[in-house]
């Protein structure tokens, strides 16, 4: 919908009369009008219209390849560039086995009984502000409606979580939608974020809708702003072309209009940081619900139908039809508030890491991001079996080949560590020398092992800045243990 025509008709809204509308417009645009106030107001009612970001961190880099990839010259897009000035690669994975990216006809289409979910995804402002062919995604958020437990929900992901990219290289999920459209994949971006979602929470997902910045502001502003209570004093940024003006909300009830709404909600510079952030991302979703159920202003946003869809047809991109779009609707109207759960991938689920880069990642831990898509997609049970035992009994079933180094002054501390943990049942395959001092314990996984990662975390009290992603798959060792002078002084180890 993002390359839709405009419409010549005059955008004065026209008489609530539904024969002088069909008149004035031809009845594929009053569909893709109807499209357009759906898709808002489903998502808006459902609760998940919602710009969450967990980290406002620099983007990832793909691998240690060249950055200039062939791919990137046949699609003859110019590469975004990450907050260091290097342009994203698209490094394709040829690790043997791994699969090309679905494409947009393989998503299943909702049977209208069953549970439906829906990928979301708003974009990275910069990409969006300069226009960018192939853009990040800022914002995704799985959505659940349950029609026969009359139950939704939904699931934010942080855009830093490193995962695996169907048919390219691990890299931060933000990129999955870049990656799809920049490379011309079938389905491009959304396609390609909806699959490497899928993998990640094991759940399917039947439809996507990409909403853009412009849409969300001018939506709010047409039903009249959102009422907020405000907690606390902040500082919001209003976002336009070239500038930023700085504004002050008091602590109190206030309307905000559409432009300020947003800059509330993606403000990070308070105490709590990103995670404050969410919070105010959701306060405002439940003020838009709010509004559009209390004043039942949907009618009133059809008889708009002409004005909305010059403004916001070009702002929205999505595989829902309009018969879907309004099962949806009824669906989603008939969910009580109480019966919406919301959750977050945040620190309880994650470890900080690094890039091989450098650069600022979260890595995730399967079985607790399972424990939260369970709480939020299921009415009892588990989706998916979880791994069994405690931390150490989930480390030695992993199994994961350890490397110790000894890093710090005191001698043979990699040989009595490595004893130790032998006897707490990991698998250390080699002991040796670092090649240089170590202050600080630090740990490489190379091959994706999060329970032996949380053990040696917990146990060692490893900080998040000594946690480094370089994925490897053909590596002899998955993990990489460089000892430090602050493990030797612990006196865990006899």
């Amino acid at each position: 919908m993002r390359d839709c025509p405009e419409s010549n008709n005059s955008t004065k809204p026209p008489s609530n009369n539904k024969n002088r509308m069909k008149r004035s417009l031809p009845e594929n645009k009053i569909k893709r009008i109807i499209i357009v106030i759906l898709v808002i107001s489903i998502f808006c009612i459902a609760g998940s219209v919602s710009y969450i970001v967990v980290q406002q961190l620099t983007m990832a880099i793909l691998g240690e390849e060249s950055f200039l990839s062939p791919l990137i010259e046949k699609s003859e897009i110019t590469p975004v560039l990450n907050e260091l000035g290097t342009p994203l690669p698209i490094d394709l994975d040829e690790t043997p086995g791994s699969e090309q990216p679905i494409g947009e006809a393989t998503l299943t289409p909702w049977d209208g009984a069953g549970r439906v979910t829906v990928l979301l995804l708003g974009l990275d402002y910069r990409d969006w502000a300069a226009s960018e062919e192939a853009s990040r995604s800022d914002t995704m958020i799985l959505l659940t409606l349950d029609p026969q437990a009359k139950t939704a929900g939904m699931l934010s992901i942080p855009r830093d979580l490193w995962v695996a990219i169907p048919g390219f290289k691990h890299g931060k999920i933000n990129t999955a939608y870049y990656l799809g459209d920049a490379a011309k994949l079938p389905g491009g971006g959304p396609a390609l974020a909806v699959k490497t979602v899928e993998n990640l929470l094991g759940v399917p997902v039947n439809y996507y809708a990409q909403i853009d910045f412009a849409a969300f502001v001018r939506f709010i502003d047409e039903i009249g702003g959102v009422k907020i209570n405000v907690p606390q004093e902040i500082t919001i940024d209003l976002l336009g072309t070239g500038f930023k003006t700085k504004k002050k909300l008091k602590p109190g009830i206030q309307v905000l209009p559409g432009e300020w709404a947003l800059a509330y909600a993606r403000n990070r510079y308070t105490e709590g940081g990103d995670f404050d952030r969410a919070t105010r991302q959701q306060q405002v979703i439940l003020a838009i619900r709010d509004k559009i159920l209390n004043l039942e202003l949907l009618p009133t946003l059809i008889s708009k139908a002409p004005t909305l869809y010059n403004e916001l047809a070009s702002g929205i991109r999505t595989n829902l039809t309009l018969d879907e779009l309004v099962k949806l609707a009824l669906v989603a109207q008939s969910v009580p508030e109480e019966n919406i759960q919301k959750g977050l991938i945040d620190k309880d689920n994650v470890f900080f890491g690094f890039s091989p880069d450098g650069l600022s990642i979260l890595i995730p831990i399967p079985d607790d991001i399972h424990i939260l898509r369970d709480q939020i997609f299921t009415t009892s049970g588990s989706l998916s079996p979880q791994l069994p035992g405690n931390t150490q009994e989930q480390m030695k079933t992993e199994a994961a080949r350890i490397i110790i180094y000894n890093g710090s002054s005191t001698v043979d501390l990699a040989n009595r560590t490595a004893d130790f943990l032998r006897n707490q049942g990991a698998n250390v395959v080699q002991v040796g020398n670092a090649d240089q001092a170590y202050a600080s314990t630090t740990i490489v996984d190379h091959t994706g092992n999060p329970y032996a990662l949380r053990y040696l975390v917990d146990l060692m009290d490893i900080s998040s800045g000594k946690i480094v992603f370089k994925f490897d798959p053909n590596s002899p060792v998955d993990i990489e243990l460089f000892l430090g002078n602050d493990w030797a002084s612990k006196n865990v180890i006899p």
